[in-house]
């Protein structure tokens, strides 16, 4: 099958170049330095459990909605450009951290899938997903990976869509890898497997954004001083009101390139979960993140989040 060319991305708005120019003369270091710092590892507090098997330790019957999830937005942009990328380690690089969230966005070209952030093809296709995850939990059973899949940067059909990700399952064998169940499965249920929350009308499995299930944070166009409030009210939601599954999108593409606004976001985030306040905090729901190992220990702490086994 032809690889797909690479499209370039579209030129900054004007708006943009003036700011980015400003920007980009401060240093990363710097910017990660001026946030808050993270409050020592208190007295007894819960061990942070191994990245590799976190879900390990707790119980089968756990109700995925009453987990902390560490995830990742735009889980294969890697490539592209400031502007276009998201992530600097692979699907599996992730996985092995301690992610169990992945947001798959799909063009529909040549009848296959290949991985896109708008525009920037990302040099990976939806079977390169798969294998990694498919070696994952082969290695690691008890863990389960959740993957969202929505159509990027084609229009195809909610019909031609499904027929194409059927010939994934089916042609090219890769439906014993997915629990394709319209409701969330507990944890035992799950592990091995990668839960499929479809963003597309034609696809199975549990259908993401559903607002009898879902509650999700994801204003992706506000700017890091703007996000950060409804990141933090997110969380103080899913921690007073459980029930519904939280999602949590730190990501934002406002102002700056995704890179520069996680430098300022997870370095915040990451102190609220570490203070006194948060400390027995659960059930934080799926926490997609750009860059998330960019700040030592911040995956860490959101399984911290989680029930105690």
């Amino acid at each position: 099958m032809p690889i797909p060319a690479r499209t370039p991305v579209s030129p900054l708005r004007p708006s943009r170049r003036g700011f980015l120019a400003g920007a980009l003369a401060v240093s990363a270091t710097a910017v990660v330095g001026a946030a808050p710092a993270v409050a020592a590892t208190r007295e007894g507090r819960r061990a942070v459990r191994g990245t590799q098997d976190w879900m390990a330790a707790l119980p089968d019957r756990t109700a995925l909605q009453r987990l902390t999830i560490p995830g990742t937005h735009d889980s294969g942009a890697r490539f592209g450009g400031p502007w276009s990328e998201c992530q600097n380690t692979t699907i599996a690089q992730q996985l092995t951290s301690g992610i169990r969230f992945l947001d798959v966005r799909c063009r529909l070209i040549d009848g296959s899938f290949a991985i896109h952030h708008g525009a920037s093809f990302q040099n990976l296709m939806f079977g390169d997903v798969l294998v990694a995850c498919r070696d994952f939990l082969a290695t690691r059973p008890t863990e389960t990976v959740l993957m969202r899949v929505k159509q990027e940067y084609s229009s195809e059909s909610d019909a031609a869509f499904r027929s194409v990700f059927d010939d994934y399952l089916d042609r090219r064998g890769w439906r014993s890898l997915f629990r394709l169940d319209s409701t969330l499965p507990d944890l035992g249920a799950a592990r091995g497997k990668v839960v499929l929350l479809a963003d597309n009308g034609g696809l199975p499995g549990v259908r993401y954004g559903d607002a009898a299930l879902f509650d999700i944070q994801d204003d992706y166009m506000a700017e890091p001083f703007a996000k950060y409030p409804k990141i933090e009210a997110q969380f103080r939601k899913a921690a007073a009101q459980p029930g519904k599954f939280y999602m949590n999108y730190v990501s934002t593409a406002a102002l700056m390139p995704p890179r520069w606004n996680a430098d300022r976001l997870n370095p915040q985030v990451h102190a609220f979960l570490e203070r006194a306040e948060t400390s027995g905090w659960t059930g934080l729901g799926i926490v997609p993140l750009d860059y998330p190992n960019q700040r030592g220990g911040l995956v860490e702490s959101l399984i911290r989040h989680n029930p105690a086994g």
